[in-house]
């Protein structure tokens, strides 16, 4: 004869994780809708200066928010305490935007003219553009703090925006394909190999700014270069 304290037991526990479930997606849910916000933001430059300056500085937007599984591997990795305020305080990029420009100007362009914005608190800058990472990695990135109101009130939510060039994206793809083929131990040739393609797409980058420099230097109207962006 079943024992009705063990049911009862069953009951409890099913009914605690879902309990944690919906908790679960509820904190994710914040970092959707903290994405969905700096992405009508970014939107909104792409379209203003397609509009009014026939430029866009932007060849394509991705967006992510972790997936659980993704999530909580990271929280075990960096040993972080399990509650969700622990998290939200160590891990800065659960939602994040990669913002693929056409040029090295517009990518810090692009960064200036979304962090001045009056609602966007910026919580931390990693340039890797102007510091490249010792593989050869450069990027841009940008946490910025985005107000998201619910039923329940404001919640602030940190987004993660990259901002990077064409041949950037390339290479750090490739070097991601690289390093998920050879489980992180890529040999030693392959990442001198990696290495070189970082700087020949550096290269690549400085030539085609040039070109373009020219071509909008003898064009009237074109868009200026945004204080402080590197000359």
């Amino acid at each position: 004869m079943a024992d009705p304290l063990d049911d009862q037991q069953i009951t409890v526990s099913g009914a605690a994780l879902r309990a944690m479930r919906d908790e679960f997606q509820r904190f994710l849910m914040e970092y959707r809708f903290g994405l969905a916000e700096v992405e009508t933001k970014i939107s909104i430059l792409r379209e203003e200066f397609q509009e009014m300056h026939d430029y866009n500085p932007i060849e394509h937007v991705s967006s992510r928010v972790k997936s659980p599984d993704s999530l909580v591997d990271k929280v075990r990795r960096k040993g972080i305490d399990t509650d969700f305020e622990s998290i939200r305080a160590a891990i800065t990029d659960i939602a994040g935007i990669r913002v693929t420009c056409s040029f090295v100007d517009d990518a810090y362009r692009l960064s200036k003219l979304l962090t001045r914005q009056d609602d966007i608190t910026v919580r931390d800058v990693k340039d890797y553009i102007a510091r490249p990472k010792a593989n050869g990695y450069k990027s841009l990135h940008v946490i910025v703090e985005v107000p998201v109101y619910l039923s329940t009130g404001r919640v602030d939510v940190p987004v993660e925006v990259q901002f990077r060039t064409i041949a950037m994206d390339f290479w750090a793809s490739l070097e991601h394909k690289i390093y998920y083929k050879y489980d992180r131990l890529v040999p030693d040739e392959l990442l001198a190999e990696l290495k070189d393609a970082a700087v020949t797409a550096a290269e690549l980058d400085s030539r085609m700014e040039r070109l373009h420099r020219e071509i909008r230097g003898a064009r009237p109207g074109v868009v200026p270069l945004a204080p402080g962006a590197p000359e």
